[in-house]
């Protein structure tokens, strides 16, 4: 039987499964729609894209190294229970080695894992799991050096944030030292340069509007101004920031003392920048007993 976009449509209405999930079901069982429904029950893809109107907040930072080049993943969950889990963190872990051989995240999504894609493993994760997933980002870096370093680690190379330091020359301890402080004191660009320009202008003026409410002339503003911004910059740059190892010495001063040069790196925290809907619960009760 000719399998039809009509038919598709309907089958994916009806179980809310994907395009490709729906007309595979259809092709298996000659186009019976209620036989093809049972069939994305028992496979556990009737609801899985209908889950994904639900905020993924939650996963895990993998991170892996191979040679001069560093990759941080970010795959979200739902649930930080699914983070513990230990499919979800199989899944994480082959999708982190992956993206050591693609260059974006859009290419890492067609990137064959286990002979198919990491957006299908996914999205079969998403049916056997139950909660909406996504490949949220991936930032690489390449150095002679690349460290790295997960914070909350639940297993091997993955956890909350995950961090890779590029350096010019191969001292494992530093590096490690820098990506700890670079997790906890969570530096906005590497250094002034590496700042974008409208960040700085932005918080240049918020600092004026903060000096001119004092009442003091124009220009000892200009000069508080100055001072402020200066410590803005140390304070957003990683290498203008107090080292956490010893405070007594920025992280640049500390590189040199080591003998490297600190060259790129990536912070990844989970989550980071997702709105996160706060659902009242008892509010929803209500409104499911109201039907």
């Amino acid at each position: 039987m000719a399998i039809t976009a009509a038919m598709v449509k309907e089958l994916r209405e009806k179980s809310g499964a994907g395009m490709m999930d729906a007309k595979k079901a259809l092709t298996e069982n000659d186009g019976d729609m209620e036989v093809s429904m049972d069939w994305l029950r028992t496979k556990g893809l009737a609801k899985a894209a209908k889950k994904s109107s639900r905020t993924a907040a939650e996963g895990l930072v993998a991170v892996a190294v191979s040679g001069g080049k560093g990759v941080a993943v970010e795959v979200n969950s739902e649930t930080d229970f699914v983070g513990k889990n230990a499919d979800f963190q199989a899944m994480v872990s082959k999708i982190a080695d992956a993206a050591l051989g693609a260059g974006s995240v859009e290419a890492l999504a067609t990137t064959d894992v286990d002979g198919k894609p990491v957006s299908e493993l996914i999205t079969d994760a998403i049916a056997k799991i139950g909660e909406n997933m996504s490949l949220r980002r991936m930032s690489t870096v390449s150095a002679d050096c690349v460290v790295s370093y997960v914070h909350n680690s639940v297993a091997d190379g993955m956890g909350k944030i995950g961090v890779l330091v590029g350096m010019s020359a191969g001292n494992e301890s530093f590096g490690k030292q820098v990506a700890m402080h670079i997790a906890a004191a969570h530096p906005t660009a590497l250094n002034e340069a590496s700042l974008d320009p409208v960040m700085v202008e932005k918080e240049k003026q918020v600092q004026m509007d903060i000096a001119r409410e004092s009442g003091k002339p124009e220009a000892v503003i200009e000069k508080m101004i100055v001072g402020r911004m200066k410590k803005f910059m140390a304070e957003s740059t990683l290498m203008g920031q107090a080292f956490v190892v010893n405070p007594d010495l920025t992280v640049a001063q500390a590189a040199e003392e080591a003998g490297v040069q600190i060259t790129d790196f990536v912070r990844l925290e989970v989550g980071e920048g997702i709105e996160k809907v706060v659902e009242d619960f008892a509010a929803e009760v209500a409104k499911t007993m109201k039907g």
